[in-house]
């Protein structure tokens, strides 16, 4: 046996900072170093961010990262480093690839084999797959493989040769966003390679939010017998210390059962509401963070979407950088303005009201002789949708503070919404949080609060978009909790009407869903970017056609004329 102390380095890379993420990474080589690390390693794409998208189509900033990774390189001594860069071959090809650097140079490289093309990656547009039988290197003299994230999520990979070469150790590093559950989906990946290798695996990956991407860290050493050696926590940098020790010269690594079983206990991981309030969190403050805003702006109702918003930018930019507008109308309810102002003073911000009735008046006076009437229906409740939205962005312009906007994925989805309305701003907070989730991270806000930071009357009063007297969310929709179900299924799925009828949901509910979500297209295309928590969102991972004659509910299921108006 040969003791290695390796340093897995969960860090926050900004997308295109390469002297900045060089930075990052030797202040980190720097305290692993101190600590005596043998070996530290890094996320994928270390130097250019993940993801650079079609940055790698500029010639320059491929140079540019070459420059950088050999800085990174030449400051190295005995503590070798493991970072992802962008390499190029002859033939200019790129590549995702990771470079073992050590004495002040790199030793080894390592081209990523399987690039992902799903979902929200599609790496085959930029990069060139690696080929051969992969080659291990030398660390403290104990042969180590390298891979790159996608390597290791399938059987017969790179590890499979590795361990045929008598390696012992993996290092897999990677840039996997968070979505709901995916921290556990990795732990049953990394057990199932140990399990299929023998190998200890080292999964280090990125944290911080890159626009509606979130990586929540969450980095997991692994022994051959499915253990957790190791585990950093979830949506912080962290340099995660460990002490392995790996058998060499003993031939390839025995392998055990296809399916393991896991010895000891998984812990580390946060609670699933917990683990997605954070993600918001971590997204919004980057969000911010990385493209220079210092201050937030919302336009708080007194609902329950206004008030988890206001919550995530409180903890994500602090109290003293989050402003609240509260903007009445005629249809307003007295309890709107009194919650709205409660959750202001609960959560320490400042808020202002601005009655919209005089513009509303104003409006309606001007579009009379246009409309040969006042406006009324849709439009009339729409137009104080659109006064708000031209508020907020007049404040956001004259501040230079960004809008948060305060849709769900429930509305995102079916379109109810109003455009360049409630849907004007920078920053989708909880564009891809279905309503019903919305109310579990509410009350999972106020546990951790010990007290009701969110009153509890925004908690139980029925949704309103108060836009009409008496309005009520359930007279244009299904119920949230019929609703919800079925837009999963649908949205994140790919299930089909008669799957979902199957599935025992009602045929007039499903086809007026599916409908709706269809209509509603063109509508996403136009709303900001937002925190992306579950396995497809709107934005990266669904890109369906705007016009597009494909039925959403092929047959009779129901008659278009029973599907309620939604705002537009």
């Amino acid at each position: 046996m040969t003791r290695l102390r390796l340093a897995a380095c969960q860090l926050n890379t900004v997308v295109g900072d390469l002297d900045g993420n060089v930075d990052r990474a030797l202040a980190a080589l720097g305290q692993a170093e101190q600590a005596g690390a043998d070996i530290a390693v890094f996320p994928e794409l270390t130097v250019t961010g993940y993801p650079p998208e079609d940055l790698l189509g500029r010639p320059a900033f491929v140079t540019d990262n070459l420059r950088a990774v050999g800085r990174l390189a030449t400051a190295t001594g005995r503590c070798a480093a493991v970072v992802g860069f962008v390499d190029v071959d002859p033939d200019g090809r790129r590549f995702n690839a990771a470079a073992l650097c050590v004495d002040g140079e790199i030793r080894g490289r390592y081209a990523k084999r399987r690039l992902p093309n799903y979902g929200v990656f599609d790496e085959r547009r930029w990069f060139t797959p690696g080929r051969g039988t992969p080659v291990p290197f030398p660390v403290g003299g104990v042969p180590v493989g390298l891979t790159v994230c996608e390597d290791s999520w399938y059987a017969g990979g790179p590890a499979s040769d590795y361990a045929a070469q008598g390696v012992h150790l993996v290092l897999n590093i990677n840039a996997s966003p968070y979505s709901r559950g995916r921290r556990s989906e990795r732990l049953t990946m990394l057990r199932e390679r140990a399990a299929e290798t023998g190998c200890t695996f080292v999964y280090v990956n990125q944290v911080g939010g890159q626009d509606e991407l979130v990586f929540d860290g969450a980095s997991l050493v692994v022994g051959p017998d499915g253990r957790v050696l190791a585990s950093a926590g979830q949506f912080v940098e962290e340099v995660l210390l460990v002490d392995l020790d790996i058998p060499v010269g003993d031939g390839p690594p025995v392998r055990s059962a296809p399916t393991p079983t896991p010895v000891g206990s998984d812990d580390g991981g946060l609670e699933p509401d917990a683990e997605v309030y954070e993600a918001l969190v971590l997204g919004t403050r980057d969000y911010l963070r990385k493209n220079g805003f210092t201050d937030a702006l919302i336009g708080l109702s007194g609902g329950v979407d206004s008030s988890l918003v206001a919550a995530v930018a409180v903890d994500a930019v602090g109290a003293d950088h989050v402003h609240g507008v509260a903007m009445p109308s005629r249809y307003s309810s007295e309890g709107s303005v009194t919650d709205a102002e409660a959750l202001a003073g609960r959560l320490g911000i400042d808020l202002v009201t601005v009655p919209i009735e005089s513009a509303h008046a104003t409006f309606s006076h001007l579009l009379g002789p246009l409309l040969g009437g006042p406006p009324a229906g849709l439009t009339d409740e729409n137009l104080q949708s659109r006064i708000r939205g031209v508020l907020l962005m007049a404040l956001s312009n004259a501040r230079g503070w960004i809008v948060l906007t305060t849709g769900n994925k429930s509305e995102m989805a079916t379109g109810y919404s109003t455009l360049y309305g409630d849907s004007a701003g920078g920053f989708a907070v909880i564009k891809d949080v279905p309503k019903t989730l919305v109310y579990r991270l509410c009350r999972e806000r106020n546990r951790r609060a010990g007290t009701d930071l969110i009153p509890e009357a925004v908690l139980t009063k029925p949704p309103s978009a108060e836009l009409r007297p008496d309005q009520r969310d359930d007279e244009s929709l299904p119920p949230y909790e019929v609703l919800d179900p079925v837009l999963a299924g649908y949205v994140e799925e790919d299930r089909s009407a008669e799957e979902l009828v199957a599935d025992g949901f009602g045929p007039e509910d499903v086809a007026r869903v599916l409908r709706l979500v269809d209509r509603a297209e063109y509508k996403r295309r136009q709303t900001p970017p937002g925190v992306r928590i579950t396995t497809k969102a709107f934005g990266k991972d669904r890109r369906m056609p705007i016009t597009n004659r494909y039925p959403s509910s092929p047959s009779p299921l129901v008659s278009p004329d029973s599907e309620a108006p939604t705002r537009a």
